[in-house]
């Protein structure tokens, strides 16, 4: 067993670890931060995606020693109790998420492309976010999803969307009936 000392979501924890255990299972297995979801054990999917020392990485990839006396970020901790972050508001406001599973990893990996482009463009969003999978959503919704984030984050927008501009977003081909 390995002593670390690592600092989830503004609270240290110094824990006994395997050395070959993955910062994923350590997260879900001992804290108890079950939004870092295990999707595909290959790191493939980018579900698991949490922030290490402010960068995304995929927690499936990391060793828990390797986190030893840095900074980690889940979903839980993303924003403060009892309220939303921006990316986490845009994705439900503009339905940018259908199953759920990819969320949580899609949303972080959200955040750490905002931080390094607070405007990107849609294809700058796909390819910021091109290591997270989603099976379900065709990511259009998502890529809105994130712009609005991004508005509301630079102040451009006050984070109000109307359902109806969201089904008119989501399917341009539909004729809203008055």
């Amino acid at each position: 067993m390995t002593q670390i000392n690592v600092r989830v979501d503004g609270v240290t924890y110094t824990d006994d670890v395997e050395p070959r255990t993955l910062l994923v299972h350590y997260l879900r297995e001992q804290l108890g931060k079950v939004g870092t979801v295990i999707g595909c054990d290959t790191s493939n999917c980018g579900a698991c995606t949490v922030h290490l020392d402010g960068s995304a990485v995929k927690s499936c990839t990391v060793l828990a020693v390797q986190a030893d006396g840095g900074e980690v970020t889940t979903i839980e901790g993303l924003a403060p109790q009892g309220s939303l972050h921006p990316v986490q508001k845009a994705f439900h406001e503009m339905h940018g998420l259908q199953c759920g599973y990819c969320t949580p990893g899609m949303i972080m990996a959200s955040v750490d492309l905002l931080k390094e482009n607070p405007d990107p463009s849609d294809t700058e969003v796909r390819e910021g976010i091109e290591g997270n999978l989603c099976r379900c959503t065709g990511y259009q919704n998502i890529v809105r999803a994130v712009q609005q984030a991004a508005g509301e984050m630079r102040g451009a927008t006050n984070g109000h969307v109307s359902a109806a501009d969201v089904d008119i977003a989501a399917a341009p081909h539909v004729v809203g009936q008055s």
